[in-house]
């Protein structure tokens, strides 16, 4: 108890400087956040760019980007829906449904309902494991809640659209992201709540939303609401009410700032580029051959290829692998890290690692099954692995330097 308070103190001598040093948080950082006192929820701003080292400029950035998103929502979220309902605007006098022309407001707003189809769905089972994205959000978006002519985001998507509509990526990978994994459970949609209320699926809804019409290259993909789902989670539960208000634009900005990082790995154009999903796999293979090479070589010879299992591993983060709490725990290491992937590839290779014996044994299908439905495991022996083999303590039970068996 006493090491764990000199550790708490430890945090808030660190972050009551007046300017941060980011080396010394990320160490800090490192070896897991506490969740006390909305420690982990300012950390996490901190380590994703969000807020600036400079604590004196908090408060004007958080003005300025709490402003912009307040007009992202009225522009993209608010105006858009009192088109729909009134039929035109005031500037828009000619337009109308079936207008032809590409500039026409409705074709935007078709547009954008298709997407926010497989949005909507996908956000209804986020986190099925815990009732959190069911409940009501102390905070709805008065933009949206107070306006009468606003029609809410899930009032767009109709059935048909549902129906029809699937943006599931294509490329890599033999299974669906929103199929397998831990936490990716059957369970029923949720349901909005009542006029005047929003609950939390609903805000991540927007941000997801509002993320897609920025980036129209790039849009929404499957996969994406996993990532978000963590985060706002935790600045949502900020004991800070102050922080705990503005949970929905702090963490749309921090989620703009981890895609910025991670995007590539979305793009399935990108797959076989340096940044793309298709390196990161390379990767982790090569660390797993460096660390282990017998167990590369049984999946090598069972022709269980990296992307029948790491696909979701590493694009998602881990956040299909393990329960919300460890996730988070895990995120804390991989947010505090300057070379976050180095150390998720190295998480990755822990996690067969540590299923070596079982693999070893194990056929095709055995081991598939294994690497798509991870067993239950303490995280933190996971990241102690994962932290051993960054230091070189994992000697390889065979010497990569001999030739190759034969299949």
């Amino acid at each position: 108890m006493a090491a764990y308070k000199a550790r708490l103190q430890e945090y808030d001598a660190l972050l009551s400087q007046d300017v941060i040093d980011i080396k010394a948080l990320r160490r800090l950082c490192f070896s897991g956040i506490p969740d006390e006192g909305g420690r982990r929820a300012l950390c996490w701003k901190l380590l994703l760019n969000y807020l600036p080292l400079d604590t004196s400029q908090w408060q004007d950035t958080l003005n300025k980007k709490r402003a912009q998103y307040r007009h992202f929502v009225e522009e993209m979220v608010v105006e858009p829906a009192r088109l729909s309902k009134n039929g035109s605007g005031n500037n828009h006098v000619e337009d109308h449904p079936l207008n032809p022309n590409p500039d026409s407001q409705w074709g935007s707003f078709f547009k954008d309902n298709e997407v926010l189809a497989q949005i909507d769905k996908d956000v209804r089972r986020l986190c099925p494991d815990i009732m959190f994205f069911q409940r009501g959000t102390e905070f709805p978006c008065r933009q949206v809640v107070d306006d009468p002519e606003v029609e809410r985001l899930h009032r767009r998507v109709t059935h048909a659209a549902l129906a029809s509509t699937s943006l599931t990526r294509k490329g890599l990978g033999i299974t669906k992201l929103e199929n397998c994994g831990r936490r990716s459970t059957t369970t029923e949609d949720y349901h909005p709540l009542p006029p005047g209320a929003e609950a939390h699926w609903e805000v991540v809804e927007r941000i997801l939303f509002i993320y897609a019409k920025l980036n129209p290259g790039q849009s929404y993909v499957q996969g994406m609401n996993e990532i978000i789902g963590p985060m706002y989670y935790t600045f949502a539960s900020d004991p800070n009410i102050a922080f705990r208000e503005n949970a929905e634009v702090d963490c749309f900005w921090c989620f703009i700032s981890l895609m910025g990082e991670i995007r590539d790995f979305f793009i399935r154009t990108l797959d076989d580029s340096a940044s793309g999903i298709g390196a990161m796999m390379e990767r982790l293979m090569a660390n797993l051959k460096h660390h282990d090479f017998q167990l590369w070589n049984r999946l090598r010879v069972q022709e269980l290829r990296p992307q029948f299992f790491s696909f979701r591993w590493l694009t998602l983060m881990l956040s299909q692998e393990f329960d919300l709490p460890d996730v988070i725990r895990v995120w804390d290491s991989l947010f505090a890290d300057a070379n976050r992937f180095t150390y998720l590839i190295q998480v990755c290779t822990a996690m067969m690692v540590l299923q070596r014996d079982a693999m070893l044994q194990n056929d095709f299908g055995a081991n598939m099954k294994l690497l798509q439905h991870y067993p239950p495991v303490d995280v933190q022996v996971v990241l102690s692995k994962a932290t051993e083999l960054v230091e070189g303590g994992e000697v390889s039970p065979v010497d990569p330097s001999q030739p190759e068996p034969s299949s």
